[in-house]
């Protein structure tokens, strides 16, 4: 199985220029963590600061905003962190499920999921 990534684009949520960037889908990030510099030139603003857990067990404390991005011909708002130079930008079960999107690991891709009202 293992890890893979995807082409995804990001801008303000009220943009309309977008910026590529190639994201780490990881089904165990609850936000997307996109390069505060790639967030910065598209025009997303810091609204918040989020506290996140890490993989190594540290917490962390870091700027936090919305976006507008586009993934797999869809336009969605999604919650972004801020990541700081040498972190992994990473797509986040928030914005998979704003999509409709679940993962086929095995495949290594995305496939749209029917969802769930009840």
């Amino acid at each position: 199985m293992g890890m893979f990534s995807v082409r995804i684009e990001v801008t303000s949520v009220t943009g309309q220029t977008f910026e590529e960037v190639d994201a780490i889908v990881d089904t165990g990030s609850d936000w997307s963590t996109i390069p505060r510099v790639i967030l910065e030139r598209a025009g997303v603003p810091v609204t918040r600061q989020a506290v996140s857990l890490m993989a190594d067990g540290r917490q962390t404390n870091s700027d936090a905003g919305w976006a507008k991005m586009r993934l797999e011909g869809q336009e969605i708002y999604a919650p972004v962190i801020f990541g700081e130079q040498g972190e992994a930008t990473l797509l986040g079960a928030t914005a998979l499920e704003g999509a409709a999107l679940g993962v086929d690991a095995n495949n290594q891709r995305l496939i749209p999921v029917t969802l769930r009202r009840y």
